[in-house]
């Protein structure tokens, strides 16, 4: 099981890899445990301070038990919630997903609900549906052009990779914990909840893309309320969506390239949205 003991501070302390440490170590590759534990672990600076300033809940905050720590890693032992754990530093080092480097700390904090409800849709509301994505890094940067560009929420639907997969978190430089994400298991629901939005007076447009689209995306309006939706990196948006979206637009292009990669598609789209947006309000 290894050695733990409890530290004057009142940590746990965990210097052997005891079966506490193989189960965090299991959340850094594992969705199927991530999702039964309920939680999943958040490596870097940013990305932990933001999970402490954006109320997420800290399960486990793990340090360095070998080290003086930063002012940094001080304040956030002092503000985040949840248990303290001191850990040798040759173990914390697998915690902290880069080879070369001993991080100060990892967090683990709780997964948040799949609700729809989470996103708040009003007249400016820009929000990102990914379908079926494979490339975890690729919804990360998704997270992150969403956010640069004032979007509001990111809904990830079908057979996917996780938002939550370190690989993801790392990708979005912490702002896929800035905003809400939410798995939906297929276009079914979330079709349903646009109509809802629809039934209370918001008039959504649901705007897809794809190399072969009606329009170019400049010539669309995407100043009132929007949400895009972007296909799996291969295979592009199912059927399910083509036929749900209001319309399909296109990237105009030059050179060789027949498309974009999913997540470079979404920026460009994205951009464009806030360039309207700002346009229209001057």
């Amino acid at each position: 099981m290894g050695n733990r003991g409890h530290s004057a501070s009142g940590s746990v302390r965990i210097t052997r890899a005891n079966a506490r440490f193989q189960q965090w170590q299991a959340l850094l590759g594992n969705r199927a445990k991530r999702q039964r534990a309920g939680e999943f672990p958040v490596q870097g600076v940013r990305p932990i301070s933001l999970v402490v300033e954006f109320g997420w809940p800290v399960h486990t905050l793990i340090y360095d038990a070998e080290r003086p720590l930063s002012d940094w890693a001080e304040q956030m032992l002092k503000t985040a919630g949840g248990e303290r754990v001191a850990m040798a530093p040759n173990l914390l080092r697998e915690l902290g997903g880069k080879d070369e480097d001993i991080p100060e700390l990892v967090a683990v904090a709780g997964l948040p609900d799949d609700e729809l409800s989470r996103i708040q849709v009003g007249p400016s509301f820009l929000g990102v549906v990914f379908d079926r994505p494979n490339n975890p890094g690729n919804i990360g940067t998704m997270a992150r052009s969403l956010d640069a560009f004032d979007g509001v929420g990111l809904i990830v639907t079908g057979h996917a990779a996780d938002p939550y997969d370190p690989r993801s978190v790392r990708a979005s430089t912490g702002s896929l914990l800035t905003l809400p994400v939410v798995r939906s298991p297929s276009h079914r629901e979330v079709l349903a909840w646009v109509e809802r939005l629809r039934a209370q007076g918001q008039p959504l447009t649901v705007v897809g893309t794809d190399e072969n689209g009606a329009c170019d995306v400049a010539e669309l309006d995407l100043t009132g309320p929007t949400l895009l939706v972007i296909g799996n990196e291969t295979t592009g948006l199912s059927a399910g969506w083509r036929q749900a979206c209001d319309t399909m637009a296109r990237i105009p292009m030059a050179g060789s390239a027949s498309s974009l990669n999913a997540a470079s598609a979404a920026t460009v789209v994205l951009y464009e949205a806030a360039r309207q947006r700002r346009s229209h309000t001057t």
